[in-house]
């Protein structure tokens, strides 16, 4: 190739000093014939691959729409029937770990005060709590029995900064990277669910410390906030240094009594939060969602030992899914091979049999070259292509 990367092109010479193998003609003839019916059947094949790929991508699509819905496994509730015994829904839980929230925080505002030699009064200054963020679930279909909707900042584990984003451009600049240190987290991990590139960036430890309010660790649920659309998730994998999350990241760190991680990672995944988070997705060239809008989505929570176990059923259901998608994309390579392998046996004589009594492309190009040694070596003339608009006129 020649010219400019905007404008590369094959030379002309490139063709007059290339040599393609010729059959005969009778032996091209079959070749065709036969190119044309095994790669028509290598079509076939690649059709049905894709099918059986865009139905295994809907399957995980459908076991995390059974999920969410309360027809995976078993609710808690018939289970608690069946056996005669008494269950926790799942309101009943947030209710408790809410009632205890607001009862640590007036702890720890008495104390304060207790310190600077303050009493209170009266209680108006327990007025000052701000109540986590509740969804608006009235648009959302009705859950099954136990269940309830809860909000991101509703599910957050009691501590300072269990539910934040990555730091602002200016607190967290590229000449702040190292190549060794603290690990950095961006929107591409969470999307590839890999934290472990070769290409990662680093942070002083120092410069950690003072992004501490963004530091990612184990088991923390990570959400991009920007994409086509946001919403892409991921757990922050064990075994893994403790990390910062960059921009245009969410990190949910779920109260562990009331939510199982893997349960609420399939819930973020989920159709029905896919569609609240398009709903509050803004912007042209970068779409992104603010956190103040996430805390307004709506999780559906089933009782926890219920979460547990729609965790192990839809990760043994996707796991038998991701070892037939493997399969297919195997086969599709297999078919990609298959037909370089047609083409080379083709222009190698390995294709079809060869027939003694076909007359050989040697024999024939000479004839060829004969014709036109007698027409003097000229070509004949081009006919002139009649301008039809122009003639009519």
């Amino acid at each position: 190739m020649t010219g400019t990367a905007g404008q590369l092109r094959v030379p002309g010479r490139f063709f007059e000093c290339q040599k393609i193998p010729v059959p005969p003609l009778p032996e091209q003839h079959r070749i065709v014939e036969t190119i044309e019916s095994y790669l028509t059947r290598l079509d076939d094949a690649m059709a049905t691959l894709e099918r059986v790929q865009r139905n295994l991508k809907r399957y995980r699509t459908s076991v995390l729409k059974a999920a969410v819905e309360g027809r995976l496994v078993p609710t808690e509730a018939e289970l608690a029937r069946a056996e005669s015994r008494e269950y926790e829904p799942a309101s009943v839980l947030l209710e408790r770990i809410l009632a205890e929230r607001r009862r640590r925080w007036e702890e720890a505002e008495l104390a304060k005060m207790k310190a600077k030699g303050k009493t209170p009064k009266n209680d108006k200054w327990k007025a000052r709590y701000v109540e986590p963020a509740a969804p608006d679930a009235s648009e959302l279909p009705e859950l099954p029995e136990g269940w309830c909707w809860a909000g991101p900042e509703q599910i957050a584990a009691h501590e300072k900064y269990a539910l934040g984003i990555g730091p602002f451009g200016s607190n967290l600049k590229v000449t702040d990277y190292r190549e060794e240190g603290v690990p950095l987290v961006f929107v591409r991990n969470i999307r590839a669910d890999s934290f472990f590139e070769d290409d990662a960036h680093y942070v002083s430890v120092e410069k950690a410390i003072e992004l501490k309010p963004h530091i990612a660790r184990a088991g923390d649920l990570l959400i991009t906030k920007m994409g086509e659309p946001p919403g892409d998730a991921a757990i922050y994998p064990f075994g893994r240094p403790d990390g910062v999350i960059t921009a245009d990241c969410i990190r949910l760190r779920a109260h562990p009594t009331l939510m199982s991680t893997p349960y609420l990672l399939s819930a973020i995944r989920s159709p029905i939060f896919q569609r609240q988070i398009v709903s509050i997705t803004k912007g042209v060239a970068q779409k992104k969602v603010s956190l103040e809008r996430f805390k307004l989505l709506a999780i559906p929570i089933a009782p926890l030992s219920e979460q547990y176990r729609i965790a192990r059923e839809i990760d043994r259901l996707l796991s038998v899914r991701d070892a037939a998608l493997n399969t297919v994309l195997r086969q599709a390579q297999r078919v990609i091979r298959l037909r370089q392998s047609i083409l080379k046996w083709a222009f190698e004589g390995r294709l079809v049999n060869q027939d003694p009594n076909d007359e050989p492309a040697e024999v024939l190009l000479e004839r060829i070259r004969a014709e036109r040694s007698a027409g003097n070596g000229k070509k004949q003339p081009r006919t002139r292509r009649v301008n039809t608009r122009t003639a009519s006129a």
